[in-house]
């Protein structure tokens, strides 16, 4: 008898645990339908069932009545383990971002002066390359200062000095561009032949 107890707080417990979330769907008792079509936890049709036979089934199994589709006619909820089922939903997601990440390469950006110092682009140099080799868009960028603006050729030099520096390991995707204070130049990593 004190098994039943044990197992009846267990259940309540999950169902607390589990409804803490809003975005999550209802389960167990927290589902308000009537009649529902009801699968199993192996996918198999179980057939129109009342609220609390299918409640009965779920709890017989171990498992958690989940409501899958409330406005269907009938409503259909599944037997299953929730917490597996959100654990592997949440893989799911996150293996897609995973994907998403690397078919979006990023674009990292370096920031050189019209006077950059040789160790500075040296070392901005040998960053872009690393990251070239990942596979990675490099974007060079010049700020002009001041009255640095009325020569905006240097920056243009620094730019092509920076292409030449990386050209064993990029092409350049986008010729050096003003914007506003600052000019740009953009290198893709090289295609492997």
């Amino acid at each position: 008898m004190g098994g039943y107890y044990i197992s009846a707080f267990y259940n309540v417990w999950r169902c607390i645990n589990i409804a803490n979330n809003k975005n999550e769907l209802p389960i167990n008792e927290q589902i308000k339908v009537a009649e529902l079509m009801v699968i199993g936890p192996n996918g198999e049709q179980m057939g129109l069932k009342k609220l609390e036979d299918a409640l009965t089934l779920a709890n017989y199994a171990g498992l958690d009545l989940v409501l899958m589709n409330a406005g269907g006619n009938p409503a259909v909820a599944k037997v299953m383990d929730y917490n597996k089922f959100k654990y592997e939903k949440q893989k799911k997601l996150k293996d897609a971002q995973k994907k998403q990440r690397e078919t979006n390469k990023e674009l990292k950006e370096y920031r050189l002066s019209v006077n950059i110092d040789i160790h500075d682009f040296e070392t901005r140099k040998r960053n872009a390359t690393s990251y070239l080799e990942k596979g990675h868009k490099v974007k060079g960028l010049v700020r002009f200062k001041g009255r640095q603006m009325a020569h905006p050729e240097l920056g243009r030099d620094v730019l092509m000095k920076f292409a030449e520096e990386l050209s064993d390991y990029a092409d350049i995707d986008t010729e050096p561009k003003m914007e506003g204070r600052s000019m740009y130049i953009i290198l893709a990593p090289k295609k492997e032949k």
